[in-house]
């Protein structure tokens, strides 16, 4: 259980960071299949015994309708971890890829999704979804953001919608992708397999593999630009003083 322990304690000390849950707090964890929103629920689970603050969860997968994805595996993995699991069966895979024939897909994809996830979630009556972004996601994110848009920027830590009531949190910020992989792997987590035809191909696999070569030079690359984003911060990246 030390990999598991460990990785459990990288969420609460994100989650208390930035108070991300309540007492009373129902979290639906979006669970894609891949191995973070599968690690993510397995460290949620595990936390919610312990936590100081009671809450609960609720497992949310959506079927893109691409063919070859099996959620079988989520559903079973679900009902032993006793997490409430709605699979949500969509279309938008077929609209992106075969109606509309997106030549550039992942943002018609990335809005089409939280729409769906956003639905779901007011049908359950549950309004703070857990999202399965690591400490890599957020170093990448804010390379694209200046590489690409000119901007400094990157996703917050908890993000409040005002438009549909909803709040985002982060809570693997602190844990990194070789982390999350190895969890996956030594607790044999029901990873679906990816069969998106964009798998490996977006903008963010070029920055992830123009980290992976300065890395090589400079080996704490990734974490001075995470430290940075904090301690600038960026928007929302300060952490809660309060309420410990």
């Amino acid at each position: 259980m030390g990999d598991l322990n460990r990785f459990t304690g990288l969420l609460r000390r994100c989650i208390q960071d930035y108070d991300m849950i309540h007492a009373g707090d129902t979290v639906a964890v979006g669970v894609s299949g891949g191995k973070d929103s599968l690690s993510l629920l397995y460290g949620l689970s595990e936390l919610r015994r312990y936590y100081p603050k009671p809450f609960s969860l609720h497992a949310i997968t959506l079927d893109m309708g691409l063919s070859g994805m099996d959620f079988s595996g989520v559903a079973d993995f679900c009902r032993d971890l006793e997490v409430p699991f709605t699979l949500r069966h969509t279309d938008i895979g077929p609209v992106i890829f075969e109606a509309r024939q997106e030549k550039n897909p992942c943002a018609l994809c990335a809005k089409m999704r939280r729409g769906a996830l956003h639905d779901t979630m007011a049908e359950l009556g549950i309004n703070k979804i857990a999202l399965g972004h690591h400490f890599d996601d957020a170093v990448e994110t804010f390379l694209l953001s200046l590489l690409y848009e000119g901007r400094i920027s990157c996703f917050e830590p908890l993000t409040y919608l005002d438009r549909t009531g909803i709040t985002q949190i982060r809570p693997m910020l602190y844990a990194g992708e070789g982390t999350v992989a190895a969890l996956a792997r030594r607790y044999a987590l029901p990873v679906v397999e990816n069969t998106c035809p964009m798998d490996g191909k977006s903008k963010r696999q070029e920055v992830k593999e123009l980290l992976r070569e300065l890395g090589k030079t400079y080996p704490d690359l990734r974490s001075k630009i995470f430290t940075a984003m904090q301690h600038l911060p960026l928007n929302g990246w300060a952490k809660f003083d309060g309420g410990r």
